[in-house]
């Protein structure tokens, strides 16, 4: 009989297959790792695996133990499915960026799930690196896995994934693409193919918000680069130890947008479902692709599947609502479809300009419409309202007929997008569109932009 032991006999040996419609401008050979394969279905059961092993060795992990990470959701079901066969606790701490899909398949598996914000300083007491090592100092015999620093992450793709893809190209292999999170992937498959030909070329994928491609090119590590982003997997705000800068020939960079365009369009091109790195590397590819020739051979690694962010990148109103569906918007319906199922938010000239105020504050808005007895007569913005207060800080206790603007035009729904543009090349601050009866929304600048970019 042919069976494996454990689950755990079935991690690595992941197929490679050529990409022939999503790379078709690229002159090269495409070929995709897919570690989908992988029974937590992502790359980050080989470093889980090596990194639990050898812990166990040196006697950092004892029997019976808890395992504690701080995780983007990947390494936790790698994490626990070793767990599952070892006879340990697991406790996954996640940013709240993560997919819903990621909390509750670790919650599936037995997993503790710890949340923590996404928007805190790496050694802000919330962060999910300071959660998971309290937790670890606090938990009694447990063992905190660190996978940024922790070097079996690299030792795994050294001893596995790099040999795999060296054998199935016959050695033919040119250049290495891969998002760069923990670094342990690129690091260890970087090192290994360098020393069987030190001309692979090896490039990270890189998303904005992170530090990784100005570090690599000038030294620096730029605090003012770090701010929130979407792309899940790649990039950080710190420099993991598992990084091997000295390997990697090249960073590039890729949006959010992209990112996620690109993931679902190597779903519907290719069939092959994956995650959102994904995108981002063939994205990266894609911007890269006048560096290579028919002679080449790419190895792009695909982490992880699909089916973790089916409640964000491949849900149509997930995209929608960050102006990442490229849908042709060509009126004044098209530009409101993102946001007509709220209210349009109002004000009247008797009320007093500090409500008006609160409202926009309150709603996350720049301008607001002033509303009379026979419809609109009026307007604000903030850009008004912060020149006039400064001058007079005592006309926010004042109604807001005594400070208000003329009003916003007003177009019907049918109205081109070259019109609606002319309104706001005249000087207009914001858009009313007559959607239905006596139904109105608002158009902004803002609106504009994502139309048009």
């Amino acid at each position: 009989m042919k069976y494996y032991n454990n689950i755990l006999d079935t991690i690595g040996d992941t197929p490679l297959v050529r990409l022939n419609n999503v790379c078709k401008d690229i002159k090269a050979t495409v070929l995709a790792k897919v570690e989908t394969t992988n029974p937590g279905n992502s790359v980050k059961d080989r470093m889980a695996l090596q990194m639990i092993e050898d812990a166990e060795k040196d006697g950092r992990l004892k029997p019976g133990g808890t395992i504690i990470e701080g995780t983007s959701g990947n390494t936790g079901m790698g994490l626990a499915l070793v767990a599952i066969i070892k006879g340990y606790k697991l406790i996954c701490v996640l940013s709240d960026k993560q997919s819903k899909e990621k909390m509750d398949i670790l919650r599936a598996v037995g997993a503790e799930v710890h949340v923590c914000p996404t928007n805190v300083a790496p050694d802000d007491p919330r962060s999910y690196y300071s959660v998971s090592k309290t937790l670890a100092e606090t938990t009694p015999n447990s063992w905190y896995v660190n996978q940024y620093d922790n070097p079996s992450n690299a030792k795994a793709h050294y001893l596995s994934t790099g040999p795999e893809i060296w054998e199935q190209t016959e050695g033919k292999i040119t250049h290495f693409v891969v998002g760069v999170g923990t670094g342990g992937t690129i690091s260890g498959v970087g090192k290994y193919l360098k020393e069987q030909n030190p001309n692979i070329k090896m490039w990270g994928i890189d998303t904005y918000g992170s530090v990784f491609k100005k570090y690599h090119e000038t030294g620096i590590f730029d605090e003012n680069e770090i701010y929130p982003y979407i792309t899940e997997g790649i990039g950080e705000d710190i420099l993991p130890k598992n990084v091997d800068f000295d390997v990697i020939d090249k960073f590039e960079k890729v949006t959010d947008k992209d990112a996620a365009v690109w993931q679902r369009k190597i779903a519907k091109e290719e069939g092959i479902f994956v995650g959102n790195s994904a995108g981002s590397a063939i994205k990266g590819l894609l911007q890269m692709g006048e560096e290579l020739t028919e002679d080449d051979v790419v190895v792009v690694l695909f982490h992880d599947h699909g089916s973790r962010y089916v409640g964000k990148m491949f849900n149509d109103d997930w995209m929608r609502e960050r102006g990442f569906l490229d849908e042709e918007k060509t009126n004044g319906l098209d530009l409101i479809k993102d946001h007509s199922g709220k209210h349009l938010v109002t004000v009247t000239p008797d009320d007093p300009t500090s409500q008006a105020i609160l409202l926009m504050n309150q709603y996350g808005i720049s301008q607001i419409p002033v509303v009379g007895d026979d419809g609109f007569v009026g307007s604000l913005t903030d850009n008004q309202l912060f020149s006039k207060l400064v001058e007079n800080p005592g006309l926010k206790e004042l109604p807001v007929k005594n400070i208000m603007e003329k009003s916003f035009p007003v177009v019907d729904g049918e109205t081109s997008i070259s019109a609606i543009s002319k309104e706001f090349q005249n000087g207009a601050q914001a858009v009313l569109v007559n959607y239905e009866k006596d139904q109105y929304h608002i158009i902004t600048q803002q609106d504009m932009i994502k139309a048009i970019a």
